[in-house]
């Protein structure tokens, strides 16, 4: 994400066992370092759900995550909280297709 002098940053849930890969879970939100004011947006009951399940938060992300409990930043849209759930209905709906007996 970003171009040259323009950095822009997402914040995920990534697993360590991927780290080389660059491969993570869940988009939980964006950051822009340039932008003035609101320059990021998380998804709260995202990050606290991570967090429950024993995810551990960076030094710039755990600033985030204070900013926007104070209510700071950019609010994330409920659809995509929404998105995320009709994605994993639909691949568990492709794995598991129904059966016809005849």
């Amino acid at each position: 994400m970003g171009t040259i002098n323009k950095p822009f940053y997402r914040v995920v849930a990534a697993d360590s066992r991927f780290a080389t890969t660059g491969r993570f879970l869940e988009i939980l939100g964006w950051y822009d370092p340039k932008q003035k004011g609101e320059n990021f947006s998380l998804n709260l009951e995202r990050v606290n759900y991570w967090l429950g399940t024993g995810a551990q938060l960076s030094g710039t992300a755990a600033s985030l995550v204070k900013k926007a409990e104070a209510g700071l930043g950019v609010k994330a849209p409920a659809q995509a909280v929404f998105a995320v759930e009709a994605s994993a209905e639909s691949v568990s709906a492709v794995e598991a297709p129904e059966t016809q007996e005849a």
